[in-house]
């Protein structure tokens, strides 16, 4: 159905219509990607528990859950990625409603044309002539009103586009530093597994394992101290979800003078002197509208009346509730 959408749309809108489609399907990648983000973030949360080693699972866990806010901001940034797309869709449906009239200049044209090569001296020549001069002049307003919201909406879709890409970019990045700091309260130090004496005076020399000279060595019978820093790294999680709710976007401003436009896609009249630019031949909701959908009657009725007016994984931990003001 969608390669046949795209087959009946007017020669003018064929490229952006393609545009919008291929981000329809890179948004979805975005989610799949994030769905899949969270997905392994919960598994490393179970990996760590069932290692039996106090200190990974604790670490894993805490992980997990900066991953998986990792994986929702995906989702945030698929979002805001649709609403981009929207705006492109404005831009489309202009294209689909101007075409109408460069088809009806070019026909009358091509009429006249024929009617010159077969009957020169023909009355029927003047009064496509006046035809033509109305066309033309219809398709003049609609080609400045779809340069007009072209400019627009090119501006506000790649506004929002670019500071989504920020948005992810920034707080994924806050995410990650976080996550380093977890690492940071690991103890990695090589240890010697815990033998009896008599075992451990049975092994080769090859057979023990080296010991760190910088460290204490960990001796036969030795175990691993218990992990103190569950404390530093709950609250590792609580910075993250501080500076989460903290994050306020920082971006130049891109201007815009299009609130000097009227509601016909022209000029307002406070800025433009002279009644002549008023006439509208684009009907302007379907600037924001989905679909565009004209009978034949209805374009020609747009062409000869102008219109006037268009676990912590498992939620134990305050980071998971970041998500609610999210979706």
């Amino acid at each position: 159905m969608a390669s046949l959408r795209g087959m009946q749309q007017p020669e003018l809108s064929k490229k952006l219509f393609k545009i919008i489609k291929s981000e329809n399907h890179a948004i979805g990648a975005y989610e799949s990607a994030g769905r899949e983000r969270i997905s392994i973030a919960s598994q490393i949360s179970d990996w760590g528990e069932a290692t039996g080693d106090d200190s990974v699972s604790d670490i894993s866990d805490k992980v997990g859950v900066l991953m998986s806010e990792i994986g929702e901001q995906e989702d945030l940034f698929a979002q805001n990625l649709e609403d981009y797309r929207t705006v492109l869709k404005q831009i489309r449906n202009t294209e689909s409603s101007v075409q109408p009239s460069r088809d009806f200049k070019a026909k009358i044209t091509d009429e006249i044309q024929k009617l010159k090569y077969k009957e020169p001296q023909s009355t029927k020549l003047v009064q496509l002539e006046q035809e033509l001069v109305r066309a033309e002049a219809q398709n003049l307003v609609a080609e400045a009103q779809l340069t007009n919201i072209t400019r627009q909406k090119l501006k506000e879709a790649y506004d929002l586009h670019s500071a989504a890409v920020i948005e992810r970019a920034e707080k994924q990045i806050l995410l990650a530093r976080h996550m380093r700091r977890l690492l940071q309260l690991l103890d990695d130090t090589p240890g010697i597994p815990s033998l009896s004496p008599h075992i451990f005076q049975l092994l080769k020399p090859a057979q023990i394992p080296p010991t760190n000279p910088t460290s204490p060595p960990v001796v036969p019978g030795d175990v691993r101290p218990a992990f103190e820093h569950s404390a530093q790294a709950r609250q590792v999680l609580n910075d993250a979800e501080e500076d989460l709710r903290e994050w306020t976007p920082s971006l130049d401003a891109v201007p815009s003078a299009a609130t000097e436009m009227g509601s016909n896609l022209m000029p307002s009249p406070s800025t433009v002197t002279g009644g002549g630019a008023g006439a509208s031949t684009v009907d302007p909701s379907v600037a924001g509208g989905e679909e565009v959908a004209m009978s034949p009657q209805h374009q020609q009725q747009q062409l000869e009346s102008p219109l006037k007016g268009q676990r912590d994984v498992s939620g134990s931990t305050a980071v998971g509730q970041e998500m609610g003001y999210q979706q």
